[in-house]
């Protein structure tokens, strides 16, 4: 296999993205709950309890628990698509500013199950080149395009960016492979300067 160009690089998110941290911190949460104390079916950061954001807390600042967090399979299918294309692939992801265990956690992930590829932690992902960015925030996907307005968006759907529009970004249920695959054809085969035709 060729080595992939520089310029082709494919940044992955993790939380959210290639790991499945929603469902992982619900299956803790709910492990620990007390008697009588009903069972938590979706994350509410907004409205969230102080006993739960303390859990939140106690259950993150644990390394092994970032470590073995389960893969997120829409993730993983856009991953699989971009290695067939050629792309080099980086990780670029965030980690608790206060919870050095979690950066370790991260990295041991990686790691397991992704071996030999670069890795960015950073507070801003905007500042990170890529012709690609494959990321569930929808805050994070907006700071990224403004600095690369013939960027590629891949967003891996869950509830919280249900409703997010972007000509750039392509949102990614399970269903709509074909569309991705195209996206990241025509991505990578784009001319410097020259804009991200989608259609």
């Amino acid at each position: 296999m060729a080595t992939p160009k520089a310029e082709n690089v494919a940044l992955f998110d993790m939380d959210g993205t290639l790991c499945d941290y929603d469902g992982a911190l619900l299956g803790s949460l709910n492990r620990i709950r007390g008697p009588g104390e009903q069972v938590l079916d979706e994350l509410n950061r907004e409205d969230e309890p102080e006993y739960i954001l303390e859990r939140r807390k106690l259950i993150t600042g644990s390394k092994s628990w970032w470590a073995n967090l389960p893969r997120f399979q829409l993730g993983w299918d856009v991953l699989g698509l971009a290695r067939d294309l050629e792309y080099r692939i980086m990780v670029l992801t965030q980690g608790p500013r206060a919870v050095s265990e979690a950066w370790s956690g991260k990295k041991e992930w990686i790691d397991s199950h992704l071996g030999d590829v670069d890795v960015t932690i950073t507070r801003d992902k905007g500042l990170v080149y890529g012709k690609v960015l494959v990321d569930d925030f929808p805050e994070y996907m907006d700071r990224w395009l403004e600095h690369r307005p013939r960027g590629l968006g891949i967003m891996p759907a869950h509830r919280s960016n249900s409703g997010y529009l972007h000509p750039n970004v392509v949102r990614y249920d399970g269903s709509n492979l074909s569309e991705v695959k195209c996206a990241l054809t025509k991505a990578i085969f784009r001319l410097p300067k020259e804009p991200l035709q989608m259609s």
